[in-house]
């Protein structure tokens, strides 16, 4: 594992800006209202999410280069770049998700955007805390990168074979624990998570979206964040592409959420991505694929996935293979 950059200063500053892009957000939020998030506000908030985690690379070079030299300094901001790529690609199936959940639980779209909020403010604690743990096995063992690399290299093979399978929600084994037992009404009450009745509280749908938005995320951190490890032993650059990442993931639902079909393919080059990252991680010891390469690898597979779904069209079911 390499020496981290990240000071307790920096992880301080850091966190500081976090809180601050959040607390935007949430005012944002109150000002707008309930209301219906458009492909084009989408858009504009997906460009802005990437441009200041981009920027953060920009700085975070332009810091390095100081204190370590520029070529510690290109490299550290390659691996913050390779990773962020990495987290945004894989973070594409976890929209997936909520795409299905909300379709499910018909979810009105007016509301859609105060349950991810909540979902990304957890997510952001959540792998603050994996990234944590993740660090201090590395520290002490080597030899979980083998671990990590195996199971990242079945979970893409997995991944690739459940491509086209369709979820089955009303058989979730977590919601029908739900809904055994706790009290939740049948209908929304606007976009509140639990309303009394009689002196008794009931949770509503929009609760239990919720719950399912946060341990979809915790599924799929356990692969992402593994993932980054891949490309980098520095737990603070884990910490910002990973976090920068998620920042952007409620904009990215809503400029997918129209077009998912659009891009059926794009699983298997997730799946993909999760298998080269397994074999670069099975490798370390033999050879180190450099992260330069491992960028160009990591974007080669997403764009060429994304092509090939916009140049074909999704096969019905029952039609002939």
């Amino acid at each position: 594992m390499i020496d981290s950059i990240g000071t307790p200063t920096l992880y301080i500053a850091f966190s500081v800006l976090v809180a601050i892009l959040l607390a935007v957000d949430f005012f944002i939020l109150k000002q707008e209202g309930e209301h219906r998030v458009s492909t084009r506000e989408a858009a504009v908030w997906s460009l802005i999410w990437v441009s200041i985690a981009l920027a953060f690379g920009a700085w975070f070079w332009w810091y390095l280069r100081d204190i370590v030299g520029e070529e510690v300094a290109r490299t550290r901001a390659l691996e913050y770049l390779t990773g962020y790529l990495i987290e945004k690609s894989l973070a594409v199936d976890n929209v997936f998700v909520w795409i299905t959940l909300f379709n499910f639980f018909a979810v009105p779209a007016a509301y859609q955007k105060r349950v991810l909020l909540y979902g990304v403010l957890g997510a952001i604690v959540l792998r603050a805390l994996l990234i944590y743990v993740g660090a201090l096995l590395l520290a002490q063992f080597h030899w979980i990168l083998y671990v990590f690399g195996a199971f990242l290299l079945y979970t893409g093979v997995q991944m690739m074979r459940a491509a086209d399978e369709e979820q089955n929600l009303a058989d979730n084994k977590i919601l029908r624990w739900m809904r055994k037992h706790i009290r939740i009404t049948d209908e929304y009450h606007q976009d509140r998570f639990f309303v009394v009745r009689q002196g008794l509280r009931y949770a509503t749908p929009m609760f239990v979206v919720l719950v399912m938005v946060e341990i979809t995320d915790v599924i799929f951190a356990v692969d992402s964040i593994p993932a980054i490890f891949a490309v980098t032993g520095d737990p603070f650059i884990v910490f910002t592409s990973n976090i920068f990442a998620i920042l952007g993931l409620r904009a990215m639902y809503f400029l997918l959420a129209d077009m998912a079909q659009r891009f059926h393919l794009l699983k298997y080059g997730l799946a993909g991505i999760l298998v080269f990252i397994g074999i670069k991680m099975l490798l370390l010891d033999i050879y180190k694929i450099p992260t330069g390469i491992a960028l160009g690898v990591v974007g080669l597979i997403l764009a060429v996935s994304v092509v090939a779904s916009l140049m074909t069209s999704k096969p019905t079911r029952g039609s002939a293979p």
